[in-house]
């Protein structure tokens, strides 16, 4: 075999690999849009127990087939406080559970549905038949499920070819590899990192479970050395998740090393009594090829392992979780008071988009949540500039509200460039609107900020030109204060759950506000009338009920935004 023939084969195995990916991603992105907003609702619903949270990560993942989506969601959950980091943790396993149906249908269907005879192989031609029935319909929900079928037809044609596209074993070849086997443990260990540096390499766990199983079936390893591998690619796929969770915050962070314990702990489960679990799980897949006689046994030896090592290892850790989030919290600890938190960072928007705008758009709403935080935590500044004795205190207080201010225009920009890639892609109507209504959302927290700002330099000149108010005008600015402060609170409320807005009560405290601003008004206009206070005085109070206000218009412009995006 010359240069010539070995780039032959490295391009068409290359290229099935390419069809193969390319179906994966399209049936898993048909599927997340079939599914739709109804998976963040199920995972919402988990209660505190570990079950509730493993079926759910095992049922969503089995349906958009893929584990890094259901992770996803779960940190982006556990960072708005909709679930906890235990409630994640139970998702995180179930999602490992769930991503063994991908070598189910790669075993039944990929390598048990064709007859090698048949140049077309005629399962994927009968699939994506069907697929017909749904692609030319008008509804987007069947068009998502056509979507899905075309995308499994092309998954288990883009398999058939890797098949093909694998040499015949070379006998020296066979020899070296068979070698490498003859050294007991030390062989399980080397292949398990073969295993795992493969998985990173290819950036999926469904790819590099596909290439397992063809290597086995085409007898280029034998079943040990098939299932040191499966043990490398469950430690691979974590490390991957590691250096996404660079980008995230504590949360995510937190979640990641969940996984990579997980797995790890799998990993010592398995590797201890390795070779009686490798004969048992070839005596019971011995069994089950009796009734499914048209699945090689050897790659249904290696999908029952696979699904053997995580749903053990799920069932023995799921009654350690509460030591699983103690060993993550020291792992990954809190950082310290307003650590991080004056400083720029975006906490769930993932450098890379992800498959779907469903996805991405649930991302951006726990960027936007965050955002919402940092915008309260920055008004709280506001009244230590009145009650400060000292030119350093103030100083101080006014040097945080110029640096949040900073932060917000740069959350802004980064979430606003962020939606706008999500934007530029094949999303749906809703996912459309969703989209606008956040950029009008931030908008308005931005200029929250700024207003925040405002105020805060308006105190600071009124503090260098010496002008006093009396009790009763800093008594009303405080009741300015504390209502604005009722109706950022209702904003914040409503960010967190865009199906159930409280518009009532937003437009109650809007109100109020302008109400109060009103009497304010009144009044002021008639004590400059009477001469009670002079106009320094006047101009500067006027100024901040006046910037309270038109904060208070930038926060109801916040939950009508969200109103907007409800789904009916």
């Amino acid at each position: 075999m010359d240069f010539k023939d070995i780039l032959f084969i490295i391009l068409k195995l290359a290229g099935a690999l390419a069809v193969f990916l390319f179906a994966l991603k399209l049936m898993s992105e048909g599927l997340q849009k079939f599914a739709g907003s109804r998976l963040r609702h199920i995972l919402t619903k988990i209660t505190g127990k570990p079950i509730s949270g493993i079926l759910a990560g095992t049922g969503v993942t089995a349906i958009i087939q893929s584990s890094t989506a259901t992770t996803v969601m779960a940190v982006g959950f556990a960072g708005a406080g909709l679930l906890t980091l235990a409630g994640a943790i139970a998702v995180v396993m179930g999602a490992n559970i769930g991503t063994t149906i991908t070598a189910w249908i790669i075993t039944i269907f990929g390598l048990g549905g064709n007859s090698g005879e048949d140049k077309v192989p005629l399962m994927p031609m009968i699939i994506a038949a069907i697929s017909l029935f749904f692609i030319f319909s008008k509804k987007n929900k069947l068009q998502y499920l056509g979507q899905t079928v075309i995308g499994l037809a092309l998954l288990i044609l883009g398999l058939g070819l890797m098949g093909d596209s694998v040499p015949p074993l070379d006998e020296n070849v066979a020899h070296t590899i068979a070698s490498w086997g003859r050294w007991g443990y030390w062989s399980v260990l080397l292949f398990i990192v073969v295993g795992a540096i493969l998985c990173i390499i290819l950036q999926t766990s469904s790819a590099m479970t596909a290439v397992i199983l063809l290597m086995a079936n085409q007898g280029w390893i034998d079943f040990p050395t098939s299932m040191a591998l499966v043990i490398g690619q469950n430690l691979g796929t974590t490390l991957t998740a590691q250096v996404v969770a660079m980008t995230t915050g504590t949360t995510g962070k937190r979640t990641a090393r969940a996984h990579l314990v997980f797995n790890v702990v799998g990993a010592i489960l398995f590797l201890i009594p390795f070779y009686p679990i490798c004969d048992g799980v070839m005596f019971v897949s011995e069994k089950l090829d009796k009734l499914l006689p048209s699945i090689p046994l050897v790659p249904l030896a290696i999908t029952v392992f696979h699904t053997l090592f995580n749903v053990v290892t799920t069932i023995v850790l799921a009654f350690f979780i509460p030591l699983l989030v103690k060993i993550v919290t020291w792992m990954v600890p809190d950082k310290k008071a307003d650590e991080g938190e004056e400083e720029f960072r975006l906490t769930y928007i993932e450098p890379t988009l992800l498959s779907t705008a469903e996805l991405n758009l649930q991302s951006a709403k726990s960027e936007i949540e965050e955002f919402s935080k940092r915008v309260l935590r920055m008004y709280t500044f506001l009244p230590g500039l009145r009650t400060a004795k000292k030119e350093e205190e103030f100083d101080a207080i006014m040097a945080r509200i110029s640096k949040y201010e900073g932060i917000t225009d740069r959350m802004e920009m980064e979430i606003s460039k962020f939606l706008t890639r999500v934007g530029s892609g094949d999303v749906s109507q809703h996912a459309s609107e969703r989209i606008s209504a956040m950029l009008r959302i931030i908008d308005n927290l931005e200029s929250i900020g700024d207003a925040v700002y405002q105020i805060g330099i308006t105190r600071k000149n009124k503090r260098e030109d010496a002008v006093h108010f009396d009790d009763s005008l800093n008594a009303n600015l405080d009741h300015m204060t504390e209502l604005v402060q009722k109706a950022l609170d209702v904003m914040d409320a409503n960010l967190h759950d865009y199906d159930h807005v409280d518009l009532e009560a937003a437009y109650a405290a809007e109100k109020e506000i302008n109400q109060y601003r009103d009497e304010l008004r009144a009044k002021h206009l008639e004590a400059l009338k009477q001469g009670t206070y002079d106009y320094s005085i006047g101009n500067a109070y006027s100024g901040l009920y006046a910037l309270y206000e038109k904060l208070g218009d930038y926060v109801i412009n916040v939950s009508e935004a969200i109103a907007g995006t409800k789904v009916v």
